[in-house]
């Protein structure tokens, strides 16, 4: 579950991302734990409609794997839609002929890019720019729906970013609970290069590195091969900000589109920055019409910016209910809260009683559904003075 993510060599495409140039070093394994952890977050993200490989099953291995301690071995099966990487190209422009690349790409193209098939393999048009500009859009779809519940990956290296714009490889990720654009979760990412706030720009960095091993069949001559890069590279930014602005809208009850829509969304945002409230729990308060729920409710930062929000829906057409209706299939009544998806690992790891992970993963089944049932895994973990850390487990 871990490559490097050097590039190959020749030319480097400009990136918005910098931060350490591989991924640490492993020895293959999982530790139970860690795979019992994919399976829950994963199908978890597939109720929440968001794209992503799944678990088929997870199976203790009898072996030990060493890490701080001792732990019991295990493999998961994933089901995805292929597994070949961005660090797949790199391998193959780095080791392998210079025929692999192409034969890999146009793999690619055929498997989830089949609309590309009938272009021309030169200029413009080519169909290894489509490709690049089309992998591109998809992974500023996917990391916008990330975004916009509060999801982060922990780990993402070259290869973990799926060709077929499926969420892979789940390692060390959690959700956010206080909304902090600063907040990282696992052990191994001391520096903050893959926190919440910094995935959009990863993303970009890891696609300049599959647009590197892509130069030779963009254009003969290098330096045009780098300029259309760096042009179908330029797309993630409006690609990404109209998904996840687009997806704010929905999460407020918000349709069409107004020009004082991003600043409405910024302004809620800072105040939950500001007052540490909870990312899934304000909007669902904003939802369900309980607006006295968030930390700032009272303060007249938050009386006003209700106000704005109010007349903003005021100005629409659509029925009170088509809002509630919109919002709800936006703000998820429950995720896989940090602190239940480490009880029912415990429970299964420690004392093989796997109940507790399944009436999670029941809970978690239909996560716009706003049933009372779910309303205990909403509810959020007791205060704690450490910070809560992840662990790769491989």
């Amino acid at each position: 579950m871990t490559s490097s993510s050097r590039a190959p060599a020749g030319r480097r495409i400009r990136a918005a991302a910098t931060g350490a140039p591989r991924s640490r070093g492993g020895d293959g394994r999982a530790a139970l734990g860690p795979m019992l952890r994919e399976y829950i977050i994963s199908e978890a993200m597939h109720a929440l409609g968001i794209p992503t490989t799944r678990s088929l099953a997870v199976v203790t291995t009898g072996e030990t794997v060493v890490r701080e301690e001792s732990l019991r071995g295990a493999i998961l099966t994933r089901v995805a839609a292929s597994h070949v990487r961005v660090g797949t190209f790199q391998y193959a422009a780095q080791f392998g002929e210079p025929a692999d690349v192409r034969t890999l790409a146009d793999y690619v193209i055929q498997r989830h890019y089949p609309e590309l098939a009938e272009l021309a393999d030169t200029g413009e048009s080519g169909r290894y720019l489509a490709l690049l500009r089309e992998a591109t859009q998809r992974q500023a779809a996917l990391i916008a729906k990330w975004q916009l519940v509060g999801f982060i990956h922990g780990v993402m290296n070259t290869d973990n970013m799926a060709l077929s714009g499926e969420t892979i490889d789940y390692g060390p990720c959690a959700f956010m609970d206080a909304y902090d654009p600063a907040t990282v979760f696992s052990s191994i990412d001391r520096q903050g290069r893959y926190a919440y706030g910094n995935q959009p720009s990863i993303a970009v960095w890891n696609l300049s590195r599959f647009a590197e091993s892509l130069l030779p069949l963009l254009h003969e001559e290098e330096d045009e091969a780098v300029r259309l890069a760096e042009e179908a590279l330029k797309g993630f930014a409006w690609q990404f900000e109209a998904a996840w602005l687009q997806g704010m809208r929905s999460k407020l009850g918000l349709f069409g589109e107004q020009d004082e829509d991003p600043a409405l969304v910024k302004d809620l945002l800072d105040l939950m920055h500001r007052h540490q409230a909870d990312f899934t729990n304000t909007f669902l308060a904003l939802t369900l019409g309980r607006l006295e729920e968030p930390p700032m409710a009272g303060t007249p930062e938050w009386v006003e910016w209700l106000t704005r929000w109010q007349a903003r829906l005021a100005s629409q057409t659509e029925s009170q209910e088509e809002v509630r209706d919109s919002m709800r299939r936006s703000n998820p009544a429950v995720i896989p809260r940090n602190h239940r998806v480490e009880e029912a690992l415990e429970a299964a790891v420690e004392r093989d009683d796997y109940s507790v992970m399944q009436r999670l993963l029941d809970a978690l089944q239909q996560p716009y559904a706003h049933t009372p049932e779910q309303a205990e895994y909403a509810e959020l973990p007791a205060a704690c003075d450490r910070p809560y850390r992840t662990f790769c487990g491989t």
